[in-house]
């Protein structure tokens, strides 16, 4: 129990500390772990030479845990755990959930919503005179002013609401060691961030910044005007680059929120040093008899090897917060913690992933981005590979290769994201080969997310075409390698863009292959995403044009429940958005039909059409023009025999 920071003033005592430098205050429970960002933050200041407490889920309703921990020398920091509190509490739906992977026993209750900001104020309450700094997803999501989806309006910076004295936002060992440092020397409250990569802040003026300047429009403007909403996120986005970023200023009434350009990535070398801290790689022992902590049962065999994405899909949160450019560890060191797994109780030779926001990428996209940063108004990978792209596994392959050979080692697996766009860039199958014969067991599962090219579109994705090929070409390993393993695709509805129409062609496409999902992702408009900017607008920041957004409940539970059109509880939905979209060529016993007519009711005479009038299936015109050639209405449809290479489809009784 000693090997884990102290979680109680009893612990600090039992090691002859009477104060600590820093108190932690977290969401989650406790669990010192490097796929928990707790762990890390805390480790990386213990190792700078600072004394660190954890204060895990206080109880919420008054300060007493705060008290009860003592007043830190420095600064209380907050997080709202691994995840956010709102998306740990609610469904898509805005339903509660009845329970919490990261809270013992797995019971739901133990975080307030919005964590961050009752902790933050929990905190001033207790400490009048220390300063506050947020930090996490939560509150990194949050730094500017958003659209809060569970209030259904926009809401200023979070430091505007908190009255934090600061925030950092992104992977933050640089940022917290400078602060702290800063802090020890003795700089106050928000004169701490300036100056700072990686930290944001509020001021009286935005004189005297440390770096060159935009200003994006006010919390006023931003409530005002949804134009003016979705040009601030762009522009938030823009200048998301550690090399060509600049500082964002952006007014709250009186004050300005001043966001200072991105941190400088790590290097290899620092990543290699922030994984090998001392971490005791399980949940506190404290919640073992509550039934531990459900969430390391996904990690605690697992190694994280890179950060960053380059795929900058629109819905997605880690171009914003881990930003698009790669970091990587050296071989030796996930060797070196592949052989502390192997020693630690339980295990029984199986890596559970080698993997990271996406697994397969180990080097930045290309050169370029390595001295001037990322490409402001162009993809790596959207609307197709771009021709600079160095598309190769050969680093990874190797890294794989050399984790399998290890004593004790059984089997070593991939099941984060592949980027299987990124993989088909790559013209030999030597990965793809390997990847099949020795890292998949039964099933690869990738994230097409649509099969319409117009839906595709608005969440920065690849055509399905890109799709359909990796599909063919994963079925042809298969065969050669005499394997018989099936491609599960991770599949969204009702994302900004995607149409009643776009609904039913998926769910045409799905039927002539053979395939329904079992689980369906509706679109969860968080913030910090375009995808979320595009929910809120109806805009898209991209280009200013308008969206069509299913908003209402009966929409998006229509476009959900036609990807699973088998399912007996769906019919009636199913059939209602037939009827609405004009479809009911698609009620009969035809092969192409989705449902047969209710008993007695005659199919109609629609469904005798052998070749349906298909809606639009291409990106918008005059966008994106270089991955779609838009044609005829349905042109893009692909023709792929039935079931081969998918998930087993479900006997029809």
């Amino acid at each position: 129990m000693n090997g884990f920071l102290p979680i109680s003033k009893q612990d600090m005592l039992d090691r002859g500390w009477y104060y600590c430098d820093f108190l932690l205050v977290t969401g989650d429970a406790y669990v010192d772990h490097p796929s928990f960002g707790t762990a890390i933050v805390s480790r990386v200041l213990e190792d700078a030479g600072y004394r660190v407490a954890i204060l895990s889920q206080p109880d919420f309703r008054d300060a007493h845990d705060f008290v009860a921990m003592g007043r830190p020398r420095y600064a209380v920091l907050i997080n709202g755990g691994n995840i956010d509190s709102m998306v740990a509490h609610y469904t898509s739906a805005k339903r509660r959930r009845s329970d919490d992977a990261y809270t013992p026993g797995g019971k739901a209750g133990k975080r307030p919503d919005r964590a961050v900001t009752v902790y933050a104020m929990l905190a001033r309450r207790a400490f009048p005179d220390v300063p506050i700094y947020l930090g996490g997803l939560e509150a990194s999501l949050r730094r500017f002013a958003h659209y809060d989806y569970w209030a259904d309006r926009v809401m200023p910076s979070i430091l505007d609401l908190t009255g934090a004295d600061g925030l950092m936002f992104g992977m933050s060992e640089h940022a917290v060691v400078e602060l702290a440092h800063n802090l020890k020397h003795g700089k106050k409250g928000a004169a701490a961030c300036v100056g700072v990569r990686g930290t944001a802040y509020m001021a009286h003026d935005a004189d005297g910044l440390a770096f060159d300047a935009v200003e994006c429009p006010s919390y006023a403007d931003v409530c005002a005007s949804k134009a003016d909403y979705a040009r601030s996120v762009k522009l938030q986005y823009d200048e998301q680059d550690h090399i060509r970023g600049r500082a964002i200023v952006q007014r709250h009434g009186k004050r300005v929120m001043i966001q200072n350009p991105p941190s400088l990535p790590l290097t290899t070398a620092e990543m290699d040093r922030v994984y090998a801290l001392p971490y005791m790689r399980t949940y506190h022992p404290s919640y073992e008899a509550l039934g531990g902590v459900p969430a390391i049962q996904e990690v605690q065999f697992s190694i994280i090897h890179n950060r960053g994405c380059f795929g900058g899909c629109n819905f997605c949160a880690l171009a914003f917060h881990q930003g698009r450019y790669i970091q990587s560890r050296s071989h030796q060191s996930v060797i070196d913690e592949t052989k502390q797994i192997v020693q630690m109780p339980g295990f029984k030779g199986y890596i559970h992933d080698v993997g990271g926001p996406t697994a397969n990428f180990r080097a930045p996209a290309c050169k370029q981005q390595q001295t001037h940063g990322l490409c402001k108004d162009k993809r790596c990978l959207f609307p197709s590979a771009c021709q600079n792209l160095e598309a190769d596994h050969t680093d990874y392959l190797e890294l794989l290769r050399a984790l399998r050979q290890l004593d004790g080692v059984k089997k070593v697996f991939v099941r984060s994201g592949l980027r299987y766009d990124y993989m088909m860039a790559e013209k030999n199958d030597t990965f793809f080969r390997e990847l099949v014969e020795h890292h998949i067991s039964g099933q690869l599962k990738v994230a097409p997310e649509h099969m319409s090219d117009n839906a595709l579109y608005y969440m920065g994705k690849p055509s399905f075409s890109v799709y359909e090929q990796f599909r063919a070409r994963y079925a042809r390993i298969n065969q050669k390698l005499g394997r018989k393993q099936y491609l599960v695709p991770y599949l969204m509805s009702s994302h900004p863009g995607a149409t009643l129409d776009d609904a039913i062609l998926l769910a045409e496409y799905l039927n002539r292959v053979g395939y329904m999902p079992e689980q369906v992702q509706d679109f969860y408009p968080t913030p910090g995403t375009l995808s979320t900017a595009m929910y809120y607008t109806e805009l898209d920041p991209r280009t200013m044009q308008p969206v069509y957004v299913a908003k209402t409940p009966e929409e998006k539970a229509m476009q959900r429940a036609l990807l699973q059109w088998r399912r007996p509880d769906k019919r009636p939905i199913v059939l209602a958005a037939l009827k609405k979209a004009g479809r009911e060529d698609l009620i009969g016993y035809g092969k192409g039909c989705l449902i047969r007519p209710a008993r007695g009711e005659q199919a109609p005479a629609s469904a005798k059409r052998t070749q349906p009038t298909a809606k639009r299936t291409h990106a918008p015109a005059g966008q994106a023009t270089a991955a779609r050639t838009p044609g005829r209405a349905g042109s893009s449809r692909p023709a792929a025999p039935k079931k081969k290479g998918w998930a087993k489809a479900k006997r029809k009784k």
